[in-house]
């Protein structure tokens, strides 16, 4: 545990760097939505090129209950949250306030080992928890048109989706809130509500995000890095994709409060396991090697 000493705190990381000026995070956020902006728009084009106008009038039209699961167009659209990092990545190059590896971890980049190990105990208490709920007790509430096309697009997007996303919410936003605050906890929990007001949910499922933006914040904080969070937020993504696709559950806005407990209770128990767990065997002390990290 001793050599966690060497790590500096990751919500206040930014600021340690010899260039880091309190407007520059503002720069990084401006240059990037410009840099995401027109990203976007050769996605959306792509989209309707490919896919036709229904599906792109659904991505644009948002909103889960719009969402058919089967339908591989849709997770294409995945590309429009992927977008985040490499928007990230150009800004953080242009404006070279600290190198992109930084938003990863303060460990020294991203460590795809640990991101791995991390996924495996979600994976287990969601798909236990799953049988239990859906399979055993529950039973189809949509329909099932599944193909391996949309299944490899999940394995493929999902998780670039969810590290894409913590790199922009328990990334740039958090670390930009640490280092003017110097406050971690602040930096976590006004995170969470600006993550929470993102997604079109009712208020049920708005509170749901905003708890599940705190276990994610509270595991980027307390580990040093992004992965842990990540890889909890990928199983939880992966696991409701693969519900509404093979017709156990159906993805909407509106939670109902079975749905908005069951979730709380799974992702708490994760976030709780995974730090436990990674605490108690040091997967969180360890420098990422020099640098396995992208700069």
């Amino acid at each position: 545990m001793s050599e966690n000493n060497n790590i500096p705190d990751y919500v206040t990381f930014g600021k340690t760097f010899e260039k880091y000026k309190w407007y520059k995070p503002i720069l990084v956020f401006i240059i990037g939505l410009i840099i995401y902006t027109l990203l976007q728009f050769v996605v959306i084009i792509f989209i309707g090129a490919i896919y036709g106008t229904n599906t792109l009038n659904m991505v644009l039209s948002g909103g889960y209950d719009t969402i058919d699961a089967s339908d591989a167009g849709f997770y294409i659209s995945y590309l429009s949250i992927i977008l985040f990092a490499p928007a990230i990545y150009i800004s953080s190059r242009i404006v070279k306030d600290r190198p992109f590896s930084s938003y990863s971890s303060s460990r020294g980049g991203w460590d795809w080992k640990l991101y791995f190990k991390c996924l495996i105990i979600p994976f287990i208490i969601y798909l236990i928890f799953t049988i239990v709920e859906n399979i055993i007790f529950g039973g189809k509430s949509g329909h099932s048109n599944v193909t391996l096309t949309v299944l490899i697009l999940a394995l493929i997007f999902i998780p670039l989706q969810c590290i894409a996303e913590e790199h922009f919410f328990r990334g740039l936003v958090m670390q930009t809130l640490g280092s003017w605050f110097n406050i971690p906890i602040l930096a976590v929990i006004i995170q969470s509500i600006i993550f929470a007001m993102t997604h079109p949910y009712n208020i049920l499922g708005v509170i749901g995000i905003l708890i599940s933006g705190l276990a994610f914040g509270f595991l980027a904080w307390k580990t040093n890095g992004l992965e842990s969070a990540s890889a909890l937020h990928t199983i939880n993504n992966l696991m409701s994709f693969y519900l509404a696709a093979l017709g156990f559950d159906v993805l909407q806005s509106n939670i109902t409060t079975k749905d908005f407990i069951s979730s709380i209770i799974v992702t708490l128990v994760s976030a709780a396991i995974i730090y436990y767990i990674g605490t108690k065997y040091e997967w969180f002390n360890k420098k990422t090697s020099e640098n396995k990290a992208l700069s």
